[in-house]
């Protein structure tokens, strides 16, 4: 399980660590339509959803991101103070009952949304009209990422509660 967990949280961190490169051209997107906005009164038609985007894909990948790096804000006020076996207890019920459920969900659903955004060659409805359904994919992709970032998590736990960890 140890290996298991090990991988899907180095493919998370590598991920986050790539993908948040994406805040280079969002920046470069934002200071070009500034410019071309107030210097030669000539906004572009594409880059503010261009941004809006490159933003959305952004905070998508940063998800299992943030969930490996435990970020995710929490309300903990009771179980932090309960001992570490009732802790792991509590997040393998919470997991299996809530997390997952959710994330299976919403992966299988996700797919299902961008396959038939992709086979009908869905567009966006503006003047620009980009294709909308590779953002449909990565979001997708990203909402498989999350559940197997869950599903590291309840390894993490329950090898933790096994005595298997140094948790």
């Amino acid at each position: 399980m140890n290996i298991i967990s090990r991988s899907i949280d180095t493919f998370n961190i590598k991920e986050g660590e790539v993908t948040s490169l994406l805040a280079i051209p969002l920046l470069l997107i934002v200071l070009y339509e500034v410019f071309m906005r107030y210097a030669f009164n000539a906004p572009t038609i594409w880059g503010f959803e261009a941004t809006t985007f490159l933003y959305g894909i952004h905070y998508m990948f940063g998800l299992a991101y943030t969930d490996v790096q435990d970020g995710h804000v929490r309300v903990d006020i009771l179980t932090a103070r309960l001992p570490p076996k009732v802790q792991h207890i509590i997040g393998i019920i919470t997991l299996c009952v809530l997390f997952l459920p959710v994330m299976t969900c919403m992966t299988i659903w996700s797919f299902k949304y961008a396959w038939t955004s992709f086979s009908f060659g869905e567009v966006n409805s503006t003047s620009w009209a980009p294709p909308i359904w590779p953002l449909k994919i990565i979001m997708a992709l990203t909402f498989l990422f999350l559940l197997l970032q869950g599903i590291s998590n309840l390894l993490k736990n329950i090898e933790a509660l096994s005595g298997k960890s140094g948790s």
